[in-house]
Protein backbone atom coordinates (compact mmCIF):
# COMPACT_ATOMS: atom_id res chain seq x y z
CA UNK A 1 0.00 0.00 0.00
CA UNK A 2 1.30 3.46 -0.91
CA UNK A 3 2.34 5.69 1.97
CA UNK A 4 1.81 9.44 1.71
CA UNK A 5 2.68 11.94 4.47
CA UNK A 6 0.63 14.97 5.45
CA UNK A 7 1.79 18.32 4.17
CA UNK A 8 1.82 19.89 7.66
CA UNK A 9 -0.20 23.07 7.10
CA UNK A 10 1.50 25.97 8.98
CA UNK A 11 0.51 26.31 12.63
CA UNK A 12 -1.61 29.39 13.25
CA UNK A 13 -3.53 28.96 9.95
CA UNK A 14 -7.20 29.88 10.37
CA UNK A 15 -9.53 26.97 9.55
CA UNK A 16 -10.78 27.38 5.98
CA UNK A 17 -14.57 27.67 5.82
CA UNK A 18 -16.61 24.91 4.20
CA UNK A 19 -20.18 23.91 3.60
CA UNK A 20 -20.41 20.31 2.41
CA UNK A 21 -23.04 17.63 1.90
CA UNK A 22 -23.62 15.14 4.68
CA UNK A 23 -24.74 12.02 2.76
CA UNK A 24 -26.30 10.60 5.93
CA UNK A 25 -28.82 13.45 6.26
CA UNK A 26 -28.67 14.82 2.68
CA UNK A 27 -28.13 18.29 4.23
CA UNK A 28 -25.23 20.69 4.04
CA UNK A 29 -23.05 21.14 7.11
CA UNK A 30 -20.67 24.07 7.53
CA UNK A 31 -17.55 24.58 9.60
CA UNK A 32 -19.63 26.84 11.84
CA UNK A 33 -21.96 23.90 12.58
CA UNK A 34 -19.00 21.81 13.77
CA UNK A 35 -17.12 24.30 15.94
CA UNK A 36 -16.55 23.31 19.55
CA UNK A 37 -16.34 25.70 22.50
CA UNK A 38 -12.73 24.65 23.25
CA UNK A 39 -11.55 23.52 19.82
CA UNK A 40 -12.44 21.89 16.54
CA UNK A 41 -11.11 18.74 14.89
CA UNK A 42 -11.19 18.40 11.11
CA UNK A 43 -10.24 14.96 9.74
CA UNK A 44 -9.78 13.87 6.15
CA UNK A 45 -10.70 10.20 5.86
CA UNK A 46 -12.28 7.86 3.31
CA UNK A 47 -14.05 4.51 3.22
CA UNK A 48 -11.49 2.28 1.51
CA UNK A 49 -8.08 3.29 2.92
CA UNK A 50 -6.47 0.60 5.13
CA UNK A 51 -4.79 3.32 7.23
CA UNK A 52 -8.18 4.85 8.00
CA UNK A 53 -9.81 1.48 8.68
CA UNK A 54 -6.93 0.78 11.09
CA UNK A 55 -7.80 3.84 13.23
CA UNK A 56 -11.59 4.28 12.80
CA UNK A 57 -12.47 2.74 16.17
CA UNK A 58 -9.98 5.01 17.97
CA UNK A 59 -11.24 8.08 16.10
CA UNK A 60 -14.73 7.28 17.40
CA UNK A 61 -13.41 6.77 20.97
CA UNK A 62 -11.55 10.09 20.86
CA UNK A 63 -14.60 11.93 19.52
CA UNK A 64 -16.80 10.41 22.21
CA UNK A 65 -14.25 11.23 24.94
CA UNK A 66 -13.65 14.84 23.89
CA UNK A 67 -17.00 16.03 22.52
CA UNK A 68 -18.29 16.17 26.11
CA UNK A 69 -15.30 18.39 26.98
CA UNK A 70 -16.23 21.03 24.41
CA UNK A 71 -14.53 19.88 21.20
CA UNK A 72 -16.26 19.74 17.83
CA UNK A 73 -15.47 17.01 15.30
CA UNK A 74 -16.02 16.61 11.58
CA UNK A 75 -14.70 14.15 8.98
CA UNK A 76 -14.41 14.89 5.27
CA UNK A 77 -13.94 12.56 2.29
CA UNK A 78 -12.43 14.19 -0.80
CA UNK A 79 -11.48 11.24 -3.01
CA UNK A 80 -12.39 11.00 -6.70
CA UNK A 81 -15.35 8.62 -6.57
CA UNK A 82 -15.31 8.03 -10.32
CA UNK A 83 -12.00 6.20 -9.91
CA UNK A 84 -12.71 4.96 -6.36
CA UNK A 85 -16.44 4.18 -6.22
CA UNK A 86 -15.99 2.54 -2.79
CA UNK A 87 -15.65 6.12 -1.45
CA UNK A 88 -19.00 7.23 -2.90
CA UNK A 89 -21.37 9.27 -0.72
CA UNK A 90 -23.81 6.35 -0.48
CA UNK A 91 -21.08 4.12 0.91
CA UNK A 92 -19.99 6.93 3.23
CA UNK A 93 -23.41 6.50 4.85
CA UNK A 94 -22.66 2.81 5.39
CA UNK A 95 -19.25 3.60 6.91
CA UNK A 96 -20.80 6.20 9.20
CA UNK A 97 -23.35 3.63 10.41
CA UNK A 98 -20.82 0.80 10.70
CA UNK A 99 -18.53 2.75 13.03
CA UNK A 100 -21.34 4.78 14.61
CA UNK A 101 -19.57 8.06 13.83
CA UNK A 102 -20.54 10.66 16.46
CA UNK A 103 -19.67 13.45 14.02
CA UNK A 104 -20.72 14.48 10.51
CA UNK A 105 -18.93 12.70 7.66
CA UNK A 106 -19.02 15.12 4.73
CA UNK A 107 -18.41 14.78 1.01
CA UNK A 108 -16.00 17.20 -0.69
CA UNK A 109 -17.00 16.48 -4.30
CA UNK A 110 -15.05 19.41 -5.79
CA UNK A 111 -11.95 18.63 -3.69
CA UNK A 112 -11.65 22.37 -3.02
CA UNK A 113 -11.78 21.88 0.75
CA UNK A 114 -9.00 19.29 0.73
CA UNK A 115 -6.94 21.78 -1.26
CA UNK A 116 -7.78 24.62 1.14
CA UNK A 117 -6.54 22.50 4.07
CA UNK A 118 -3.54 21.28 2.04
CA UNK A 119 -4.68 17.74 2.88
CA UNK A 120 -2.50 15.06 1.32
CA UNK A 121 -3.49 11.73 2.81
CA UNK A 122 -6.13 9.75 4.62
CA UNK A 123 -6.20 9.98 7.53
CA UNK A 124 -5.07 13.58 7.93
CA UNK A 125 -5.83 15.32 11.26
CA UNK A 126 -6.16 19.03 12.11
CA UNK A 127 -6.86 20.55 15.54
CA UNK A 128 -7.93 24.19 15.80
CA UNK A 129 -8.27 26.14 19.04
CA UNK A 130 -11.38 28.10 20.05
CA UNK A 131 -10.28 30.96 17.75
CA UNK A 132 -10.06 28.45 14.85
CA UNK A 133 -6.25 28.77 14.72
CA UNK A 134 -4.38 25.58 13.82
CA UNK A 135 -2.48 24.26 16.85
CA UNK A 136 -1.85 20.64 15.81
CA UNK A 137 -1.67 18.74 12.55
CA UNK A 138 -0.30 15.32 11.97
CA UNK A 139 -0.67 11.77 13.12
CA UNK A 140 -3.11 10.15 15.50
CA UNK A 141 -0.30 7.99 16.94
CA UNK A 142 2.62 5.79 15.83
CA UNK A 143 0.44 2.79 14.89
CA UNK A 144 0.20 1.76 11.24
CA UNK A 145 -1.33 -1.35 9.67
CA UNK A 146 1.02 -4.25 10.31
CA UNK A 147 3.60 -2.47 12.51
CA UNK A 148 2.42 -4.13 15.75
CA UNK A 149 2.04 -0.85 17.66
CA UNK A 150 -1.38 -0.58 19.32
CA UNK A 151 -3.74 2.18 18.20
CA UNK A 152 -4.21 4.52 21.17
CA UNK A 153 -4.42 8.02 19.68
CA UNK A 154 -1.60 9.18 21.96
CA UNK A 155 -0.32 12.12 19.91
CA UNK A 156 -3.76 13.49 19.09
CA UNK A 157 -5.10 12.96 22.61
CA UNK A 158 -2.10 14.86 23.98
CA UNK A 159 -2.87 17.79 21.66
CA UNK A 160 -6.52 17.82 22.77
CA UNK A 161 -5.47 17.59 26.43
CA UNK A 162 -3.08 20.51 25.93
CA UNK A 163 -5.95 22.72 24.77
CA UNK A 164 -8.24 21.48 27.54
CA UNK A 165 -5.58 22.16 30.21
CA UNK A 166 -4.30 25.43 28.67
CA UNK A 167 -0.84 23.97 28.04
CA UNK A 168 1.53 24.76 25.19
CA UNK A 169 1.41 22.34 22.28
CA UNK A 170 4.43 20.16 21.66
CA UNK A 171 6.91 21.46 19.12
CA UNK A 172 7.26 17.88 17.88
CA UNK A 173 4.35 17.07 15.58
CA UNK A 174 4.80 14.06 13.33
CA UNK A 175 3.02 13.97 9.97
CA UNK A 176 0.22 11.53 9.45
CA UNK A 177 0.90 8.72 7.01
CA UNK A 178 -1.75 7.08 4.88
CA UNK A 179 -3.15 6.67 1.40
CA UNK A 180 -2.76 9.71 -0.82
CA UNK A 181 -5.94 11.62 -1.56
CA UNK A 182 -7.26 10.42 -4.91
CA UNK A 183 -7.26 13.61 -6.94
CA UNK A 184 -9.40 14.13 -10.03
CA UNK A 185 -7.63 14.69 -13.35
CA UNK A 186 -8.10 18.33 -14.21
Amino acid sequence: MARTQSNMLPLGTIAPFFSLLNPLTNKYVSLTDCVGERGTVVMFICNHCPFVKHVNDEIVRIANDYRVLGFGFVAISSNDVDKYPEDSPWLMRDTSHKYNFPFPYLYDESQEIAKAYDAACTPDFYLFDNALKLVYRGQLDDSRPGNGIPVNGRDFREALDNIFNNRKQSDVQKPSIGCGIKWKNL
